[in-house]
């Protein structure tokens, strides 16, 4: 990781008052690692911003700690909320069989979101509270170290991307998030909305697969 990549990411902690900072030897010395079970114990009354006063369940996030593909969607909405677990509505009945699809089951992946309370409405989230979750995206990431990113929708790639453009400009890119390969695609919800979608929506499951298939 180079110098700039890790001042931006000790910054983002900052900011958002992460101050579990650890090491990662080349040997992956788990003993250095926080465990993110106990994190999502830790931050789970957060109140960073207005989102922690109207949520139910904070929804840290679920899957591996070893998973090699790591998916970003945008926010829990109803079901998310009542159980405190991600993607576990229609929209997650979804990206499951999607997953299973390219050979893959949840519990191979870990999944969370750009924010980690549900907004009001299933509105997207603001700027203020993206950027009050952002640490804790990160600090995931760093614990996991996926080989490969999959950013659900246009509010997970314009936050992590920094970049404004439609779904179909992200799509048909591949980036560098974090020092790992990132693919853009379709939220499941959209897809619902959309069923037309569904068949690009493949085409960029496929390309995931083959790259998983590498490792």
């Amino acid at each position: 990781m180079n110098k700039k990549v890790i001042n931006q990411y000790l910054e983002y902690l900052e900011l958002s008052g992460i101050q579990d900072i650890f090491s990662q030897e080349k040997n992956n010395s788990e003993q250095n690692v926080p465990n993110l079970d106990d994190l999502k114990e830790k931050y789970s009354n957060c109140q960073k911003c207005e989102l922690g006063r109207t949520r139910n369940k904070f929804v840290y996030g679920n899957g591996s700690a070893n998973a090699k593909l790591m998916l970003i969607g945008e926010g829990p909405g109803a079901e998310e909320d009542k159980t405190g677990n991600v993607f576990v509505g229609r929209a997650g009945k979804l990206l499951t069989k999607m997953l299973q699809a390219i050979n893959l089951e949840r519990e191979d992946v870990y999944i969370a979101n750009i924010v980690k309370c549900r907004p009001p409405d299933n509105r997207n989230p603001l700027p203020e509270e993206r950027k009050a979750c952002l640490g804790y995206l990160l600090q995931q990431i760093a614990i996991i170290r996926p080989k490969l990113i999959l950013l659900l929708g246009k509010v997970a790639a314009t936050t992590l991307l920094h970049q404004d453009k439609t779904l179909k400009d992200f799509r048909e890119n591949t980036y560098i998030f974090q020092n790992t390969k990132t693919y853009v695609s379709y939220h499941p919800s959209a897809l619902l909305r959309n069923p037309n979608w569904k068949k690009p929506a493949w085409i960029d499951l496929q390309k995931i697969q083959k790259e998983y298939e590498k490792f």
